[in-house]
């Protein structure tokens, strides 16, 4: 039986070893590499239109003077395909930025090597065999993947790290005043505000990561990929998007929600449900306990593990 091979078209201005190090990651062997290379914008997205890759891996320098703008741009030639950047360290901001125009993932080139490539690559193709399962698993309301949808998605995303020795971060949240938010305003401006928080979380982590909605007001943010010392990293950046949204966005008040966060590593015996019973037993554990602050922006966080206490 003749095995299809895997699609991927690199964008970059000049031949390097991101080449080399794709034809090593899927040999002829274990089904082969149909690798395209364009090395202009101009050629970019017809070229994406001619072949149907299954993967874009697009380098920032393709376009120096507007390096989000050509990522909006190849995101919109083609929503359905993940879309990887690659960058100089030098810009790491722009890559980092480039997920909010639609890049699933980024790479930076000093630190790329084929290990951190492969998994990068995994995921987008994971991304697309789990997409016809997902649609069945999402929350009417929000679009979240549903407590059934994460569990699903996130035990595959486990087994997958397990083998590859990856890691990764799961941060549950709790919608605190949500029913203060029902009794005042009504049932609307509540289902309003449930689609807010789902928003404020998918903003606030990368196109690979799973968001999810566990119950009525509680949800979660699967990081793939992720160690523990992103934790904090990843805290940061959604209270900074909680407070933009309460300082300018609430027209009922701020919503208030409380994290609880935990980190697993391949060599962790926990399973994936295990993991979240965890993480809300604690998350439930510090919504009692801990005193109510009702600031604009209150964001309170337990975190199980920190980097040098993950489970082995």
């Amino acid at each position: 039986m003749v095995q299809k091979k895997l699609r991927i078209l690199l964008a970059e201005t000049e031949p390097s070893e991101t080449a080399d190090t794709l034809r090593a990651l899927f040999p002829d062997a274990s089904g082969g590499l149909d690798l395209t290379v364009v090395s202009t914008m101009a050629t970019l997205v017809p070229t994406v239109k001619l072949i149907d890759p299954e993967i874009i891996l697009l380098d920032l320098e393709l376009s120096m003077r507007d390096p989000l703008d050509a990522v909006h741009l190849v995101h919109r030639s083609a929503p359905g395909i993940p879309l990887v950047v690659l960058a100089d360290p030098s810009q790491k901001q722009f890559a980092a930025q480039s997920l909010s125009e639609g890049a699933m993932d980024y790479v930076l080139k000093g630190f790329m090597d084929a290990r951190t490539l492969g998994r990068v690559l995994r995921t987008a193709l994971e991304r697309n065999t789990f997409e016809g399962l997902a649609d069945l698993l999402r929350d009417s309301l929000t679009g979240l993947y549903t407590r059934e949808g994460l569990l699903t998605l996130g035990a595959r995303c486990m087994e997958e790290a397990r083998r590859s020795g990856g890691s990764m971060v799961l941060i549950c949240a709790l919608f605190e005043n949500l029913d203060t938010l029902r009794d005042g305003f009504g049932p609307g401006a509540a289902d309003h505000a449930l689609r807010d928080v789902a928003t404020i979380l998918a903003g606030s982590c990368r196109r690979s990561d799973l968001v999810a909605r566990l119950g009525p007001a509680q949800f979660a943010v699967l990081a793939v990929d992720a160690i523990a010392p992103s934790a904090p990293v990843m805290r940061q950046r959604l209270e900074q998007h909680l407070t933009v949204h309460n300082q300018s966005r609430s027209p009922w008040g701020p919503i208030d929600l409380r994290l609880a966060v935990g980190a697993w590593s391949a060599r962790d015996s926990r399973s994936f449900a295990e993991l979240i019973d965890e993480v809300e037993s604690q998350l439930r554990h510090a919504a009692t306990e801990a005193p109510r602050d009702d600031s604009a922006a209150a964001v309170t966080a337990t975190f199980l593990h920190d980097a040098g206490a993950v489970r082995g």
